[in-house]
């Protein structure tokens, strides 16, 4: 697989200034050590690097409340707390400047969108963002602001009709959902651990569009424990023939690797190696309804060292057209950093020694399996509204 196009990545090194503070699961060295794998092992070689801007408070406002945008403001000055609007919590501890680092997060992901709308870049990353729980009104789940709800809201702003977003996260896309419920323009896919079991408790197969917009959310909410074979086996039921049917003009996706059977915060049974054939698939399906215009973003992951750079540094080489093969060693030098920095054991391989199969839903349907039943609510509530048979 060679990238039919340039490519980019969206990042300058302040970005890892983003953090709630020791202790908090998303600690920005996954980040860091994500950038430093790729550039030794070459990743960032074929791709063209760019420095991220910072948005402006009408850029946010697009999609955010002005009440929002003063409440991050005021307590990344002052202090304190807001219950209103989600700042303060466990999951959103108030941190100095806050403010400035989200909206850097949210500078980013725009560039990144515009790269590819321009033609500068037919792939183009921003893996510091992907923060798909901020509501309009209220930051939520580690997300202090929408970076994927504003850049798709540029889109619209120019005149997109057809916009497909795709959400791997092992957590449901609920903000990205939510901000374009009602929009028929826009059609979400969040494929994540049932809400019966995990955070934020949404995104059900019911849960499928608004008045005007039915069929464009599309939900699977996965069994607790599903692995590689189960997770694919659901996302090629699903996505593909959903994407087809939509035609969208570009694809943006958001790559959260948190359902990695060593993620803290779940209960998914990934592989590194299974990430990866999502990845690929994107990128084909990209190519495939879109025309190869592709906007990718990075997402949740808290395995910060045994998993995340090394799904997203696979991830950065297939936007850059040269992926890596899995068998690849992790170099000593990055190895001998993480061991100085964290006093942690790196991984030693690109991979976890699995090759992804799984059985095709063509194949046949197991209404006995958790796994099957939740693929088949699915596809028996969105795909008759794509004017698809949602049985084998």
């Amino acid at each position: 697989m060679e990238c039919s196009g340039p490519a980019s990545v969206v990042f300058d090194k302040s970005l890892v200034e983003y953090d709630f503070g020791p202790g908090h699961p998303m600690s920005p060295v996954r980040v860091d050590l994500t950038m430093r794998l790729a550039e030794e092992l070459g990743v960032l070689e074929h791709v063209r690097m760019v420095e991220a801007p910072v948005a402006d408070d009408d850029l946010i406002a697009t999609v955010h409340d002005r009440s929002l945008i003063a409440a991050v403001t005021r307590c990344g000055t002052e202090g304190g707390e807001d219950a209103e609007h989600g700042l303060g919590t466990d999951d959103d501890p108030v941190f100095r400047d806050m403010h400035k680092a989200a909206a850097h997060v949210v500078g980013a992901t725009v560039e990144a969108f515009r790269q590819v709308t321009s033609g500068e870049s037919l792939h183009s990353a921003s893996i510091a963002g992907g923060l798909h729980h901020a509501m309009a009104d209220r930051s939520a789940g580690f997300c202090i602001y929408n970076d994927i709800a504003v850049g798709i809201q540029t889109l619209l702003d120019q005149g997109y009709q057809r916009i497909a977003y795709v959400d791997v996260d092992v957590h449901h896309g609920d903000g990205v959902e939510r901000i374009f419920y009602d929009d028929p323009r826009v059609l979400t896919i969040s494929l994540h651990e049932t809400g019966q079991m995990l955070f934020p408790g949404t995104g059900f197969p019911h849960d499928s569009g608004g008045p005007g917009a039915e069929g464009t959310a599309v939900n699977v909410a996965l069994p607790p424990g599903t692995a590689d074979a189960g997770w694919l086996r659901a996302f090629h039921a699903v996505v593909p023939p959903v994407l087809r049917a939509w035609e969208p003009e570009i694809l943006v996706t958001q790559h959260g690797c948190d359902s990695h059977m060593e993620d803290p915060l779940a209960h998914l049974m990934l592989t590194v190696d299974g990430q990866r054939a999502a990845y690929v698939a994107l990128h084909e399906l990209a190519h495939e309804v879109a025309e190869g215009r592709w906007v990718v973003t990075g997402g949740g992951g808290y395995a910060l060292v045994e998993v995340v750079p090394r799904a997203w540094t696979h991830l950065l080489a297939i936007v850059g057209g040269h992926p890596i093969p899995p068998e690849t060693p992790t170099p000593p030098g990055w190895r001998s950093h993480v061991s100085e920095l964290l006093d942690r054991t790196p991984p030693h391989r690109m991979t976890d020694g699995r090759t992804p199969a799984y059985r095709d839903w063509a194949d046949g349907y197991d209404p006995e399996t958790w796994l099957d039943r939740a693929i088949m609510a699915t596809r028996t509530e969105v795909f008759p509204l794509h004017g698809l048979d949602p049985y084998p």
